[in-house]
């Protein structure tokens, strides 16, 4: 395999010449738009705008959608299905309350009952609704 960098200041963009799509090309694809979606988020009184690869999950309570980081949960204004239409494929509908970023799981929980426990690196626990398991399960490659 062959990568070339150029830098052009008229141009942005990026293109990948394959001879197939693989995983491969799609996390790049998926990492070049992740990074030019910016999401609003709002801590007190402040504006942070996060990057899509710095959000774990993005969660309902209490009428309010939060995303949740590394060390944080801020609060956002969109709402789960405007969420859904703006992010990358790197993020999975895992209930009717909750996005997961695939790439920021670090294990998965089945318990007796046949539902999903998902764990991400930074420690946050939701599950997985029965409702979901498939589509999740075919998205992350279980099978």
């Amino acid at each position: 395999m062959k990568c070339t960098t150029i830098i052009d200041n008229e141009r942005k963009e990026v293109l990948i010449y394959t001879d197939k799509i693989t995983n491969e090309t799609k996390a790049i694809e998926c990492f070049v738009l992740g990074l030019e979606t910016e999401i609003q988020a709002y801590k007190n009184k402040e504006t942070i705008l996060l990057s899509q690869n710095e959000v774990y999950c993005f969660t309902s309570e209490n009428g309010s959608i939060y995303a949740i980081t590394e060390n944080e949960k801020l609060l956002v204004k969109q709402r789960i299905f405007q969420l859904e239409e703006l992010l990358s494929d790197n993020f999975v509908k895992i209930n009717q309350s909750s996005l997961a970023n695939i790439t920021k799981i670090k294990r998965f929980d089945a318990s007796f009952g046949g539902s999903l426990l998902v764990i991400f690196k930074n420690g946050y626990r939701d599950y997985v609704s029965r409702r979901q398991t498939k589509a999740v399960k075919e998205r992350i490659g279980i099978k």
